[in-house]
């Protein structure tokens, strides 16, 4: 049986999920600046200004990571996972990302290349941990 701690995987999960959208309210505001063209939306593109293009960016970027993530936190969960390091990695993840997006649409490139690299240390955290646990059986009760 999972224990309390471990429920926050699954609120980092789903925090994670919400924040790939949020980069995407930079670029719908801006896509609604120059007019959407429902026919060729994606021909806008070239008219965004450069940040609202990083945003475009950031955004496909935490749908790629988010899959790696979400993968980590739920084999974590179903391991029992609730250690602090599992339960911080989590977190750490939702911040990073946070953080990532910030970074990429106001043009910080090596704050952007460290969060990047933060959160894939707390995927494969999590992704450890949870392969570790299962050569333990007694962990999985």
């Amino acid at each position: 049986m999972n224990q309390p701690g471990s429920a926050i995987l699954l609120y980092c999960t789903a925090a994670a999920a919400v924040l790939i959208y949020l980069p995407f309210l930079v670029v719908a505001y801006n896509r609604l600046s120059v007019g959407y063209d429902m026919s060729a939306p994606r021909a806008m593109f070239d008219k965004l200004p450069p940040y609202a293009q990083r945003a475009t960016w950031a955004h496909q970027n935490s749908f790629e990571t988010f899959l790696v993530f979400a993968v980590a936190a739920l084999m974590a969960y179903v391991t029992g996972q609730n250690s602090s390091l599992a339960t911080g990695s989590a977190i750490a993840f939702v911040v990073a990302r946070l953080l990532y997006s910030v970074f990429y649409i106001f043009n910080i490139p090596l704050g952007r290349s460290l969060m990047f690299a933060i959160g894939s240390l707390c995927s494969g955290t999590l992704f450890v941990l949870s392969l570790l646990s299962t050569n333990n059986p007694a962990t999985l009760l």
